[in-house]
């Protein structure tokens, strides 16, 4: 009852904070579906045909981004991780730690931290960015294999593997309630993107961590797009695996009007309520996975987007793709962006999570 009491009274606090804006672009929107234009200085509608033209047009986007989602934090809220171990528990090949870190100022994060035992001093080890899917009874216990369906658990995969992996909660889900409007968030999707690179802040710091690769960063369902998030705003991510993650918001739920009403789909208080303002004219959100599988490029990116999925649509993500494409032609990554459509529902199958750690050798063990 006073978990139910706590979580009405945060949302009745927050809605003044989340429902104050209301977003009009000030120019018109460029077409998502063609990466290949941009605004120069003056204003004017170009054709890219350099990368310098595409960075002009990415900074776009990323500005778009921080109009729904709320700006990305400064470094001075880098403030020191304080890292604190509630518990540890030492398995065949690797030690589990629940711990928590301070992402920033009156906030602290729970995560899960695995380190394997071969990883010290003298031989670091690549390390991997670990997000959940959506669940509100165990949270990041998923990604660990200790709650919830199967083939969820890539945190314990990897660590098994020899990565050191860590996985944050995510906020407004299990046991993981920050206060976002008293911490300057307007998304609990700034929120958790801010939290993940603060995860990557404390994997640099570990000595038995080797960061000359960058990181990964894998996902499922809210983990996968929350990683393509992440990606977005931190460049020390290198290769990205995003399952079950995302479509064209144009083409979420066949763009039924009802998923965008404050406090449905995208536009809960844990995602990004300002995405209601967009309700009846989504073709001018200004932001969408077309162009921010372009903003990752020339990275490594593999996606899994089962034929089956009803959340969201793979024909959508194959259009997502197409568009993206051009981009990685241009920055010489052509082929690195590869999409995958197994026979199966919203789930993330062996064959394709092996996919995805083979990308991460590829990557990160050079």
């Amino acid at each position: 009852m006073l978990s139910a009491l706590k979580k009405t009274f945060l949302t009745v606090l927050l809605l003044p904070v989340l429902c104050s804006v209301t977003v009009h672009a000030q120019t018109p929107r460029l077409n998502p579906d063609d990466l290949l234009l941009y605004r120069d200085g003056s204003g004017k509608v170009q054709k890219v045909t350099t990368p310098d033209d595409w960075k002009q047009r990415r900074q776009e986007i990323i500005r778009g981004m921080e109009t729904v989602m709320g700006p990305f934090p400064g470094d001075d809220q880098r403030v020191p991780l304080d890292i604190e171990v509630l518990e540890e528990v030492k398995l065949d090949n690797y030690t589990r730690k629940l711990i928590t870190y301070q992402s920033g100022p009156d906030s602290r994060t729970p995560a899960y931290l695995c380190i394997p035992h071969t990883a010290s001093k003298d031989h670091k080890v690549p390390a991997v960015l670990c997000l959940h899917p959506t669940d509100n009874k165990v949270g990041h216990k998923v990604a660990l294999g200790l709650g919830g369906r199967a083939g969820r658990n890539y945190a314990a995969e990897l660590a098994e593997r020899g990565y050191v992996t860590i996985a944050p909660a995510y906020p407004h889900l299990a046991n993981y309630w920050p206060n976002l409007g008293k911490l300057g968030f307007v998304s609990g999707t700034m929120k958790a993107i801010w939290d993940n690179s603060r995860a990557i802040d404390l994997l640099a710091s570990l000595d038995t961590v080797d960061m000359s690769q960058g990181v990964g960063a894998i996902g499922h369902s809210l983990g996968g797009h929350n990683a393509i998030y992440t990606a977005v705003f931190d460049p020390r991510v290198t290769a990205i695996v995003s399952s079950c993650g995302f479509d064209s918001y144009r083409d979420y739920y066949d763009a039924a009007e009802r998923v965008w009403y404050f406090g449905k789909g995208w536009c809960q208080i844990r995602y990004m309520p300002r995405m209601s303002d967009y309700r009846g004219r989504l073709d001018e959100i200004p932001f969408d996975f077309t162009e921010l599988l372009g903003v990752m490029a020339p990275r490594p990116v593999y996606v899994n987007a089962p034929l089956h999925d009803s959340n969201f649509r793979w024909k959508s993500v194959d259009k997502c793709a197409s568009a993206a494409r051009p981009i990685y032609e241009l920055l010489d990554a052509k082929g690195k962006l590869v999409i995958d459509h197994p026979d199966c529902d919203h789930n993330f199958p062996e064959e394709q999570r092996q996919k995805a750690y083979q990308l991460f050798d590829t990557v990160l063990k050079q």
